[in-house]
């Protein structure tokens, strides 16, 4: 990051009178005077300049001579315009030039000596021009990297504007002065040199006088941010004169720096509330205008300032981000995909749009974007396999420069939502060798949580096992928060439990009892009450009797199953409390849609490999998918059902 030294800017305030001359010569025919309004431009006043000799003079060096020039004070709301040669001070088009065709020319440069070339063809230029020319070369010399060409800094018009800003900023218009402000900081001048300092004093000074309109309000809280943080005790300024404001008539750009400021400044949930929810009112209308940016800025905003009130903006921002999903930078579009993760929005439009955009994009998305799409999808239980494969081809020639966290980002929605891309092989090789060179990086829940979502897709971590089971790790899970709660413990019951049955010729530690749970939590939103209510009701006419099925019956094994039913040797139904004679058990698992992918048949992992689990221990698994029953319209079909699914050939009840 380039930076003018508060001792180059000095240089400027040289009390020793040759350095001085020197260093104004370089202002050549920039210099601040006072005139009258020119009257094809409304919008800004024409300086004369005044010849006169006492001891507030300012010595202005040109051309080997020198002028005596005074500075008048001028109102805030006016241009101030930068003027050569007094005898040349006129209207004719050498000299002056309208400001509309300024800068229309100005807008055609696209670098800095052609920039600078065009300002030293003028003698008179507003401060308005002036310092849209410093924006107009922040614009083509900063990049994503900083300044491109640090040398710039050094060029003698650039620093003749920089020394009039500094030494004339009282006279400045609003206008002029924030712009100026705006286009230095982006340039990386340093704020602690007097040019700076001389800028922000003048733009807080007026602040405080109250003479600061909507738009310079905006303007200066943005450079604000961009210059001091969140930390900058101004800004708590600006959003008191804010709520005495009307935004009715505030442009998209100033509604967007306003959310910003208050997102930096609002700490307590209920203070500026009143502000807030005037500004997501006129927010509301003005959605369809607003850039990609802006719609990503404004719900990061709403995010950090936990507006869950105001359900009408975010879903508009939400339905009107589809169409820029192409267009988002991955910043923007990690903030658009947060805040549909917490406000709960779920647009399909939206996934149809992410699912065209993230396979052609993949090898140059950012990681943490990619992070976040597959954390939406895995949140949403979308299963969309254009993206996972997508996901998967990048992990496997990508994956030696993912951070810990964003691998277990790629690869843990696979076992959670139950999918194998199609190269599922070259995909857990690759996790594998990762794995093996950086284990010890990974934090504990961190690797606890990825190797899980390996087995519930039937991708065995053998070799990484014993670490898991040993003491140390139990201990550093232990210390680190969550800690040892009953979801950890279940995961780490249900990978012993996984090594136990599914992978026989594991010789490795074994998981101490103490670290096991009894029973395996089965989280309410899993259930479908409305479904298992039916299913007991079909069950009820086809068995006759309630005591034949048992409901949510724990079993020695760690399950929950939702409906048993037993069976003799010779195939009788017996009653669930009977403990003799057992010779087969049914387990109907009642599958209602939060135990699939969304707009799915898929289901998810945790369910899969429970009802894996639960064949191996011997049950003989029955599914009873929602999708199966929900056209059924009365008992008698369901009963009937649910014979031909549970008795395919024939059933009995025992006396």
């Amino acid at each position: 990051m380039a930076l003018i030294s508060r001792k180059s800017f000095q240089l400027y305030s040289s009390s020793t009178p040759a350095s001085r001359c020197a260093l104004m010569t370089l202002s050549k025919r920039l210099d601040f005077v006072r005139g009258q309004r020119k009257p094809q431009d409304c919008s800004s006043v024409a300086m004369r300049m005044l010849c006169v000799k006492d001891k507030s003079q300012y010595t202005f060096c040109r051309k080997k001579h020198v002028q005596n020039i005074q500075m008048q004070p001028l109102s805030v709301t006016e241009a101030v315009h930068l003027c050569g040669d007094m005898r040349n001070c006129t209207k004719s088009n050498t000299v002056w030039m309208d400001e509309e065709l300024f800068f229309k020319k100005l807008n055609n440069f696209c670098t800095s000596k052609e920039i600078f070339y065009f300002l030293s063809s003028l003698e008179v230029m507003s401060d308005i021009m002036a310092s849209g020319a410093l924006q107009k070369i922040s614009e083509v010399e900063v990049d994503e990297n900083g300044l491109k060409n640090p040398g710039l800094l050094e060029n003698e018009v650039f620093r003749a504007l920089c020394f009039q800003f500094e030494f004339e900023s009282s006279k400045l218009s609003n206008r002029g002065l924030l712009n100026a402000l705006q286009a230095l900081i982006k340039l990386r001048i340093d704020p602690q040199s007097t040019l700076m300092t001389s800028l922000l004093s003048e733009s807080e000074e007026r602040l405080g006088r109250g003479q600061l309109t909507a738009e310079n309000l905006c303007a200066l809280g943005e450079s604000l941010l961009e210059l001091e943080g969140p930390s900058c005790a101004t800004l708590e300024q600006i959003v008191n004169h804010m709520q005495e404001r009307d935004i009715k008539s505030w442009s998209p750009r100033e509604i967007v720096v306003v959310y910003k400021i208050l997102q930096v400044t609002v700490r307590e949930e209920k203070r500026c509330q009143n502000l807030l929810n005037r500004l997501n009112s006129v927010t509301l209308h003005t959605v369809s205008q607003l850039s990609p940016n802006f719609i990503s800025v404004i719900l990061n905003s709403l995010v950090v300032l936990r507006q869950t009130q105001a359900v009408p903006l975010v879903t508009a921002l939400c339905k009107y981000s589809v169409k820029h999903v192409p267009y988002f930078t991955d910043h923007e579009l990690a903030n658009v995909l947060e805040a549909f993760l917490y406000f709960g929005q779920k647009v399909q439009m939206f996934t149809e749009a992410l699912e065209r955009h993230v396979p052609k994009s993949i090898c140059t998305m950012h990681p943490q974007t990619v992070s976040k799409v597959m954390q939406y999808c895995c949140k949403k239980r979308i299963l969309s396999k254009l993206i996972f494969d997508a996901v998967a081809e990048g992990f496997i020639y990508s994956a030696d420069r993912l951070t810990t966290d964003q691998i277990a980002a790629y690869i843990i929605p696979f076992g959670t939502l139950n999918y194998l891309p199609p190269r599922a092989s070259s995909l857990f090789r690759k996790l594998e060798a990762v794995l093996h060179t950086r284990l010890r990086h990974f934090q504990p829940h961190t690797l606890l949580n990825l190797l899980y979502s390996c087995v519930l897709i039937q991708r065995y971590p053998i070799n990484f096992l014993p670490k898991i089971f040993s003491p140390y790790f139990l201990q550093k899970l232990q210390a680190q928060p969550p800690g040892l709660n009953r979801v950890v413990m279940s995961q780490l019951t249900q990978l012993f439990l996984t090594v136990t049955l599914e992978c026989p010729f594991y010789e490795g530690p074994k998981l101490l009892s103490k670290y096991q749970v009894k029973a395996f939590p089965m989280p309410q939103s899993s259930l479908d009450v409305h479904l298992f209510k039916r299913v007991k009701t079909g069950l009820l006419y086809l068995l006759k009797k309630r005591i034949y099925f048992a409901s949510e019956v724990s079993t020695p094994y760690f399950y929950i199953v939702d409906i048993e039913i037993k069976l003799d040797e010779e195939g009788f139904v017996l009653p669930a409390a009977q403990l003799e004679e057992v010779h087969r058990r049914i387990a109907l698992c009642v599958d209602g849609q939060n135990r699939f992918c969304a707009h799915s048949h898929n289901l998810l992992g945790e369910e899969a490999i429970k009802q894996r689990h639960l064949q191996l221990l011997g049950y003989e698994v029955v599914q009873i998918p929602f999708f199966e029953i929900e056209s059924l319209q009365n008992t008698r079909k369901i009963a009937d059902y649910l014979q031909k699914k549970i008795f395919p050939c024939t059933y009995g009840l025992s006396n």
